[in-house]
């Protein structure tokens, strides 16, 4: 049995590798194997209050999924907060197991608990696998993404 819980500095290698398994073509090659690169921002994640990372644990401890959550305010909705998912990934060999269902219900309640008005998560267009999980989960597809990227 699975379980999720807050990510800690001795996860970071884990959940570096299994973002990276992942990256698309706009990530491809601009990821770096090295995580004690992104130890910084990852503790600087970890201290701020709007924000958590979590990691899913299978029964030996070992990560095999990861996400992150923001909570962000804005006045629309009666000033209710709203929650956004960003980097939700399940390990390759782990994928249809039933930990990404696990992980989104694990955020989908932190959400409903802090009281915020919805979820909403980007998906790349490469991840056509992700949108049908997304959309059997109850997400709607209601609106156009734009990003510009910098080098």
């Amino acid at each position: 049995m699975s379980r999720i819980e807050k990510a800690a500095a001795e996860h970071l290698p884990a959940i570096i590798a299994i973002i990276n398994a992942g990256a698309t073509s706009v990530r491809k090659n601009k990821e770096f194997a090295d995580w004690q690169e992104y130890l910084p921002t990852f503790e600087a994640m970890l201290a701020a209050p709007e924000m958590d990372i979590y990691v899913a644990l299978d029964e030996s401890g070992e990560v095999v999924g990861t996400y992150q959550i923001h909570f962000l305010k804005g006045l629309a909705f009666r000033g209710r907060p709203r929650v956004e998912l960003e980097s939700v990934h399940v390990r390759a060999d782990q994928r249809g197991t039933g930990i990404g269902r696990l992980m989104m219900e694990h955020a989908e309640q932190l959400a409903k608990d802090a009281n915020a008005c919805m979820v909403q998560l980007t998906s790349n267009k490469e991840r056509e696998g992700s949108h049908h999980f997304y959309k059997r989960l109850g997400y709607d597809q209601s609106h156009l993404g734009y990003k510009k990227m910098f080098a």
